[in-house]
């Protein structure tokens, strides 16, 4: 097992990545894919040569990262299966690289001040599920009394979309759910997008698992059942 001898912590080290994939498509990717298994702190994807096709993601708690090693190994992003383990700690190589590497004797007062900085500020929306997610009933400030304005249907609607958004993005989001079929986007109007599954179950227990999820650490997303 890649974990047997690293004892579990907040970062998570995934390898196998698509080294054709840009740097910040990459790590915005990561962070959508895996901030459903908790609060994210950080994502580290470098492009230099030895660094290629490599990230760390850096959770605030043991348990989320925890859970993103258990429920993504070999998870196919973009097309390879991501390679998972515990991090090392923050490795030499990665701090050399982004110039913050530190002696080991001053790298623990260092670590503390970072995250104490780090953990000072509350999300906006500290309503959250046992995953990490935020819960379902809480929309950017709304309740959920929306999504039933339309009949369930195998049919969702993305709304809160960034521009930068991808299909890819959608896709690897929403493929984890079972009876997916396909993201759809619209050029001529960015920010929304339809998602199709086999049937109305199937598509509501993605919209259940997926309501409010931040594609961002600024924007939630809001799902509903598209018209029909």
């Amino acid at each position: 097992m890649l974990t047997a001898d690293i004892p579990p912590n907040q970062t998570i080290y995934v390898k196998n990545l698509n080294e054709k994939v840009k740097k910040e498509e990459l790590k915005r990717s990561l962070y959508a894919l895996f901030s459903q298994y908790g609060r994210i702190l950080d994502v580290v994807a470098l492009k230099t040569e030895k660094l290629r096709g490599q990230a760390w993601i850096v959770f605030s708690d043991v348990t989320a990262a925890s859970n993103a090693v258990r429920q993504m190994q070999n998870f196919p992003f973009y097309d390879k299966p991501m390679r998972i383990q515990y991090a090392k700690g923050k490795s030499d190589c990665i701090a050399k690289a982004d110039n913050t590497y530190v002696p080991k004797e001053k790298r623990k007062k260092q670590d503390e001040k970072t995250e104490n900085k780090r953990d000072a500020p509350q999300a906006p929306n500290g309503v959250r599920t046992d995953n990490g997610t935020p819960a379902a009933t809480y929309r950017n400030g709304k309740s959920n009394t929306q999504e039933t304005a339309q009949p369930p249907n195998n049919i969702l609607f993305i709304q809160n979309l960034t521009h930068d958004t991808t299909e890819d993005m959608l896709q690897l989001l929403f493929k984890q759910f079972p009876g997916f079929k396909e993201v759809r986007m619209i050029a001529a109007k960015p920010g929304i997008a339809f998602v199709e599954f086999d049937d109305d179950n199937q598509s509501s227990t993605a919209m259940q698992s997926l309501q409010g999820f931040k594609i961002t650490p600024q924007n939630s997303i809001a799902i509903s059942y598209a018209k029909k």
